[in-house]
Formats: C-alpha cells, sequence, structure tokens
C-alpha cells in the first residue's frame, strides 16, 4: 500500500473557504476517480513560522502503478482546481509507502 501525501499551508484570510472546499469537493473529486481507497485530512499543530495553517491529506492508494496512472491520467485537471486559491497557499507532496500497520 501507497500513501500519496500532500501537506498545504493556507492563508487564514481564506481558510474557512478553502477547508469547505477541501471538505466537500476536492477530497471528494480525489476518491471519486478510482484510484484511492481512503483519505485522511489532519491539522498540523505545529505552527508555522511563515504564518498560516497547516494541513497534511494523506490518500491511500494500493500500489506505486496506480499512483502513476492518477499522475498521468488524473493530477494536473485536479491540481488546476486549485488555482481559485492561487498565491494564497504552498504545497508540497510526498510518496509514502507503508512498512507496517498495527492496530492496538
Amino acid at each position: 500500500m501507497y500513501i500519496y501525501n500532500v501537506t498545504i499551508n493556507i492563508e487564514e484570510t481564506i481558510h474557512d473557504e478553502w477547508l469547505d472546499w477541501m471538505k466537500n469537493e476536492h477530497i471528494p473529486d480525489m476518491l471519486s476517480i478510482g484510484k484511492f481507497s481512503k483519505a485522511l485530512m489532519t491539522k498540523v499543530l505545529v505552527e508555522e513560522e511563515m504564518g498560516g495553517i497547516t494541513y497534511s491529506v494523506q490518500y491511500t492508494t494500493d500500489s506505486k502503478e496506480t499512483l502513476q496512472k492518477y499522475y498521468a491520467e488524473d493530477a494536473d485537471r485536479l491540481r488546476n482546481e486549485t488555482n481559485r486559491f492561487a498565491g494564497k497557499f504552498v504545497a508540497f507532496r510526498t510518496e509514502l509507502e507503508i512498512v507496517s500497520e498495527q492496530n492496538g
């Protein structure tokens, strides 16, 4: 299993609109393409020197191949939807491979 992690720092002036859009439009759109089985959105509790509010969204997928298909088939279109918030956020993306998962 793989996780496609997107960490976003959003300006406070646009935060509420962005958060609503993420929860009600963008994340559902990401899941609707059929390449991710779930999404986990978390708020980063460390304050950034640059200000703003930081979130991590982790999309779980079954394989590196499926993630590559996302990049080839869907990433540009879905990333372009963030243009409405241009200049108000910074984002970086990380690929993670699940090595072990345990429940207590």
